[in-house]
């Protein structure tokens, strides 16, 4: 089985059509020898900033000398991303080959593992074989019946920015998206907490009561920002002074201390982290699609911000970046998303919109997107697709404008190959 055959068939089995539930999961890892009971995770959950803190914890246990496995949802340019050791992507060839063993166990199932049911299976058995010390495992949705729940107690369970989403799912509430969350939480563990949410943080110190489990949650008087831009910004967090972090948006520093504190912990626990491992790991973190410059003259950002919390943050890093305002969004929404409440922080920096529609069925349609935004006082133009809309934004922002993409973390493939594919046909 070639690598595109391995995705083809994993993406087969969507995971709307099942009933939630970790029964799959547990079979299909019992099936095969229950890989994950033999490693140690830190599992992070949240709504925001999941992805930013895995990279910052995954890099920096890295250079403290770990192997360190990493699994993400969802990816951003290519599937391979969702399953790595050491910041390396699985292979084609890997891949195929391991989908081609999980697949019999897959298939002699009652009820065929769903699409993340197959991938979290796939990266439990990838891990083991790879001898990781460690794997940071990123939650997909939710926390309590996501197939990454099917580990024991973690080394850490990471509590990332809380926000609304994922409503249909998890429920109309912060509180019950806060309790679905905290499902990761286990008997006897340790917990760390972003905060700032006062329901959800009643949720959480109530479930690790419960079981138990040891709660810290992040200190950010801590946290003295020293400077930022668009390269990424430089902060002290305690003892640590003087601390870069090449991610840009004035929300990534708060990420970086949930990963720091969190660190802490570990450190604790006998991990050997050290104040030269943290400096050197925050240096290298690479983390695409998140507040990523692509291109100056014009500034080209694209972000991953899909509800109304991620937006309002990417808002306030477009003002401190761009305080003239005037910006040109291109912009893809889900249907299903809250988006009346996504759109109003950006009104104020817009100077027009160009709408298109995602690569999803959820996606909503670019000339509903357009209305939408009209009817809020906003100038927008709806695109047949990501290329006329990049085009169009690059057009209207001029050599000194800026252009910032998001909405929806499935445009970030094919917005990065637009700005490329427009960049050499304008470079002399």
């Amino acid at each position: 089985m070639t690598g595109s055959e391995a995705i083809a068939y994993i993406h087969s089995f969507h995971w709307q059509s099942h009933a939630p539930g970790l029964a799959r999961i547990r079979a299909l890892l019992a099936a095969l020898g229950d890989p994950q009971r033999q490693l140690k995770f830190v599992h992070v959950a949240g709504t925001n900033g999941k992805g930013s803190t895995c990279a910052c914890l995954a890099s920096v246990l890295q250079v403290s000398g770990c192997r360190v496995g990493l699994n993400t949802s969802p990816y951003l340019v290519r599937f391979h991303e969702r399953i790595q050791v050491d910041g390396v992507p699985i292979s084609d060839e890997e891949l195929g080959q391991l989908t081609e063993e999980v697949r019999p166990a897959a298939e002699a199932m009652a009820e065929h593992p769903t699409e993340f049911e197959l991938i979290t299976a796939l990266a439990m058995v990838y891990f083991l074989r790879k001898k990781c010390d460690i794997v940071v495992l990123e939650v997909g949705l939710g926390g309590a019946l996501d197939a990454s729940n099917i580990i024991d107690v973690p080394e850490a369970a990471v509590l990332a920015a809380m926000g609304m989403d994922h409503v249909r799912e998890l429920g109309p509430t912060l509180t019950d998206i806060a309790r679905a969350k905290a499902g990761i939480i286990k008997p006897g563990g340790d917990v760390v907490s972003y905060g700032g949410a006062p329901e959800a943080d009643e949720v959480f110190r109530q479930v690790c009561q419960q079981q138990g489990a040891r709660l810290t949650e992040v200190d950010f008087s801590r946290l003295r920002l020293e400077e930022s831009d668009l390269s990424g910004s430089r902060f002290d967090f305690g003892d640590l002074k003087g601390l870069y972090l090449p991610l840009a948006g004035s929300y990534q520093p708060k990420n970086a201390a949930l990963a720091l504190t969190t660190l802490e912990v570990l450190r604790r626990k006998g991990w050997p982290v050290t104040e030269e491992s943290i400096r050197r790991g925050l240096a290298s973190v690479r983390w695409p699609g998140r507040f990523q410059l692509l291109r100056r003259d014009p500034a080209v950002v694209l972000d991953g911000a899909h509800n109304p919390h991620g937006m309002a943050a990417t808002a306030r890093s477009l003002a401190a970046a761009f305080p003239q305002g005037g910006v040109e969004f291109v912009l893809g929404i889900m249907a299903d998303k809250d988006v009346d409440r996504m759109l109003t922080p950006l009104l104020p920096l817009a100077d027009r919109f160009f709408t298109l529609r995602p690569d999803n069925p959820r996606a909503m349609e670019a000339q509903e997107l357009a209305r939408r935004l009209t009817a809020l006082g906003a100038r927008a133009q709806a695109c047949a697709s990501v290329e006329e809309a990049v085009e169009a934004a690059l057009a209207a922002a001029g050599h000194d404008g800026a252009v910032c993409a998001l909405g929806s973390l499935y445009l970030s493939a094919a917005v990065q190959q637009a700005v490329a594919d427009w960049t050499s046909r304008h470079t002399i």
